[in-house]
């Protein structure tokens, strides 16, 4: 459930880096037929910060969203453990939630502990992303579930 600090307790300090990270790599997006720009920024085990935006192609499956942009720049440079993703949009009422496709890549890479999902009022935490989102649990369910309300909205 939602609340204001995540039970894994993200030092202040690496909440404020994710956050600055996710919010400057959403300057990047390249969202021309949304008009949706996304930032995420993934936190290593280790300390490191990678940053994704969502790019667009007029052919939609083809795009890649801000969190599995983050991800991948992640594994691509050798990174297999992951505390923390912070997502951020221009949402203005509520806050951004990852796309089915999305989730399924962040399960598969293990269930990240905390998210800081970016707000207009600031973030919302999440201990286990797969505890507040429905999340593909097992290999035996391969169905990806419908886009997040919030992206569907804006496409």
């Amino acid at each position: 459930m939602a609340h204001e600090r995540p039970a894994s307790a993200l030092e202040p300090e690496l909440v404020q880096r994710l956050l600055l990270s996710c919010r400057e790599a959403k300057k990047s997006a390249y969202c021309p037929y949304s008009h949706f720009p996304v930032g995420a920024a993934i936190l290593t085990r280790d300390g490191r910060i990678f940053s994704g935006c969502n790019i667009e192609n007029i052919c939609y499956p083809l795009g890649v969203c801000a969190e599995r942009t983050a991800i991948q720049k992640a594994i691509s440079e050798g990174h297999r453990e992951f505390r923390a993703i912070a997502i951020s949009s221009d949402l203005q009422d509520d806050f951004i939630s990852p796309c089915g496709a999305c989730r399924q890549v962040m399960r598969e890479k293990n269930s990240l502990p905390a998210a800081a999902l970016d707000g207009q009022e600031g973030p919302v935490f999440e201990d286990d992303i797969a505890a507040e989102i429905k999340i593909i649990k097992n290999e035996a369910d391969k169905g990806l579930e419908e886009t997040s309300r919030q992206r569907n909205q804006h496409v």
